[in-house]
């Protein structure tokens, strides 16, 4: 590809992307390195590599943001590569973070040179030719976007799995979540241009896609009136994809008619991630989530009934203003007896601009740590529980590649989406088997993985 000439300067840097935070930023990192790529920049893996450094950052959880200020902070004394042709590295930031503090981060973190909101990735060269030619300090946010950002270019960090956006932005307005203030309102792409993307996909060689929205359930409101999650599931599903999920789906808007294709579409995986966030229904009322008790532990009913051997994952606050100790208990409850595969839990951070951070009662942190610490063991027990009941089975894993700590042992994900570890065979070649199928024979479960030995030949 010929790189773009409109910005001269950033032709033959290196860059680096560092991404915190959920699918969303994942995805906008993938826009931003196909951007920079069609700039002439080659892209390293390492902060010490690279020229250009662009951290993409959630600021919905407090510890993503604390990871960025130490990450930039650190920066500061790192030197340049040799080979460099500039004096100072040039440090960029943006996601979420960007759009919600603009020209604040600039005034903390003084050595960074770049500020970009969600709304206007496109501009990330422009203004980085700006400051390479200035040593000007910009900061960039817009309050909407007039195209939608699969308009841009792209370089997908798999070959094998992609992101599908199907929604941006999201209505719910949950009293904790900063996302709508950040990401805007929600806004559905058409139909037509989906099941496009999807078979282009797949004629690139993708065999998993992730449907991905804030709240994919309540796909299609905003074009046609009601939501049509269902007819876009089924006609992603009819491209011949091999495997599909989606993310995130929010309880409110979950149907039943969404919960029977998992019985009904093969290429549908037996996996859900459901963010409960509380089982108290006083608390969950004050996180203005539109759905009870009752109502969650339904849907969970209903999903077992559709696929008996779903995995269900889940997400937890712990400590939100209010929250009583009865409210905990009744969170333990549901956890116990919803027996999920997973669960991630956070400690309550109040966000700024939310109408939480502004409600009375404060949970003393001694208290929400207390509480933190309680659900470990109910989460580990149930994660290993779950796991163990894959003893002795033969599953099939998408190859990933392989185990940051031993490049001797492989690692895939099964349609249930557990992580599998494998020895790899001294005959194999990691990089000619990322993105295949093998299947393995499981000899033991551990709490959030599973270990077993390859049965199949990934050559054949």
């Amino acid at each position: 590809m010929k790189p773009d000439s409109s910005f001269p300067r950033l032709k033959g840097l290196t860059f680096s992307i560092q991404t915190f935070g959920c699918q969303m930023n994942k995805h906008d990192s993938e826009h931003i390195a196909g951007e920079l790529l069609a700039c002439g920049m080659e892209q390293v893996k390492s902060i010490e590599e690279a020229d250009v450094v662009v951290f993409i950052t959630c600021c919905v959880r407090e510890s993503a943001e604390s990871r960025l200020f130490g990450h930039v902070s650190s920066i500061k004394n790192t030197a340049l590569p040799a080979s460099s042709p500039l004096t100072k590295r040039v440090i960029a930031i943006g996601g979420c973070i960007g759009q919600r503090d603009g020209e604040g981060l600039l005034k903390r973190l003084p050595h960074v040179d770049v500020v970009f909101g969600t709304h206007n990735i496109e501009s990330l060269p422009a203004l980085l030719e700006r400051t390479l030619q200035s040593e000007d300090h910009v900061a960039q946010t817009l309050d909407a976007s007039s195209s939608f950002p699969t308009d841009l270019p792209l370089s997908r960090e798999s070959a094998y799995a992609a992101w599908l956006p199907i929604t941006i932005g999201c209505d719910n307005f949950c009293t904790y979540c900063i996302v709508p203030y950040v990401r805007g309102r929600e806004k559905s792409r058409p139909q037509e241009d989906i099941v496009a993307e999807a078979r282009t996909l797949i004629a690139d060689g993708v065999k998993e896609i992730t449907l991905l929205g804030q709240n994919v359930n309540s796909y299609g409101r905003d074009l046609y009136g009601a939501p049509r999650f269902a007819e876009i599931l089924k006609a992603v599903s009819d491209t011949g994809i091999d495997r599909l999920r989606f993310a995130t789906s929010h309880p409110k808007d979950l149907t039943s008619e969404v919960i029977k294709l998992f019985g009904a579409l093969p290429n549908l995986m037996p996996a859900l991630h459901l963010p409960v966030q509380s089982g108290s229904n006083r608390i969950l009322e004050r996180m203005n989530r539109h759905y009870t008790k009752d109502h969650y532990l339904h849907l969970i009913d209903q999903l077992r009934t559709a696929c008996p051997d779903i995995a269900l994952s889940t997400d937890i606050i712990v400590g939100f203003p209010g929250e009583t100790e009865q409210d905990f208990q009744d969170t333990y409850d549901l956890i116990e007896r919803v027996g999920y595969s997973q669960v991630f839990t956070f400690k309550y951070s109040p966000r700024s601009g939310t109408p939480a951070a502004s409600m009375p009662e404060r949970v003393p942190s001694d208290v929400v740590q207390r509480r933190f610490d309680g659900l470990l063991k109910i989460v580990e027990d149930h994660a290993h529980m779950n796991n163990a009941k894959e003893l002795d089975a033969q599953v099939q894993i998408l190859v990933e590649g392989t185990s940051k700590k031993n490049k001797g042992v492989l690692v895939g994900k099964t349609p249930k989406n557990q992580t599998v570890h494998a020895l790899l065979e001294p005959e194999m070649d990691i990089e000619e088997i990322r993105g295949k199928y093998l299947d393995i024979h499981i000899t033991e479960p551990k709490t959030w993985y599973l270990f077993g030995e390859i049965t199949s030949d990934p050559y054949e």
